[in-house]
């Protein structure tokens, strides 16, 4: 998707070099429909420049800065010696995010959605999230609950959830903790298979975590838990140890949720 309108002063766009003349280098705006800046030569590198294609090829992506829109004289001066290596990067994998996000689109609705239904989900996308990569990883995250506050309704929903789930990459972060579990009854090893089992879960625990119980040497058990955040993550493993010392003091045994490990490792 390319943005309609014009970029502003001080923004960081991504380009490809067009046409290089003796006095500077015209760049076709990637973001933007129908948009072209120059690069003036001053403006390429820094110090004294004897031959602007030292420095710049047709068709090289450039990340440049706007440092000045006229839209009466149709007009983008921009400067590639004002952005550093590191805004660069950045910008550049913000881009290719956003080329990702609107393959996503297409994957989503499919290749016969016109362009009308397009801009009006993309808008409803960079709105509430400010880029269409962000709706989408918040999509794969959260489910429907990050999408609630659109205007998008429910099968547009079920179709973003569903592409971000099968197609986002989303950093996650693993807690753990550890619950001991005892049980003076003859059938005591049931009774803590029962409390392990309800620290699984059993149905309650959230998609977007992973929740694992193993044995580490009893009486003593790990919990571990991968979600995209520490919060989500925290709540999980702190409800996973509720729930087994409720269930081994429901047998009558006795069990405590501990972060650290309280026996050594076998």
């Amino acid at each position: 998707m390319k943005y309609v309108g014009w970029p502003e002063e001080g923004e960081l766009v991504v380009g490809k070099v067009d046409d290089i003349e003796d006095f500077g280098v015209f760049v076709d705006l990637e973001e933007y429909e129908d948009k072209r800046g120059l690069v003036h030569v001053s403006e390429v590198a820094s110090g004294w420049i004897k031959n602007v294609r030292d420095h710049v090829n047709e068709d090289q992506t450039v990340v440049a800065k706007v440092l000045d829109v006229d839209e009466s004289a149709q007009q983008i001066d921009l400067s590639l010696k004002d952005v550093n290596d590191h805004q660069r990067s950045d910008k550049i994998q913000e881009w290719k995010n956003e080329q990702k996000a609107d393959k996503w689109l297409t994957l989503a609705f499919g290749e016969d959605m016109d362009d009308d239904q397009f801009r009006r989900i993309a808008n409803e996308l960079l709105s509430e999230f400010g880029s269409l990569y962000e709706g989408f990883e918040q999509a794969a995250i959260h489910g429907y609950e990050a999408l609630e506050k659109t205007d998008l309704d429910d099968d547009e929903q079920d179709a973003i959830v569903e592409t971000a789930r099968e197609n986002v990459s989303v950093p996650y972060v693993t807690v753990t903790g550890y619950v001991t579990l005892t049980s003076p009854d003859p059938d005591g090893v049931d009774d803590v298979k029962e409390a392990l089992q309800a620290a699984e879960g059993n149905g309650k625990v959230p998609d977007e975590a992973d929740l694992e119980v193993t044995y580490v040497g009893a009486p003593e058990y790990r919990v571990r838990v991968q979600a995209p955040n520490y919060k989500t993550a925290e709540d999980q493993l702190e409800a996973a140890g509720a729930r087994a010392v409720e269930e081994i003091d429901a047998q009558g045994g006795d069990g405590n949720f501990h972060r650290e490990r309280q026996l050594e490792e076998e």
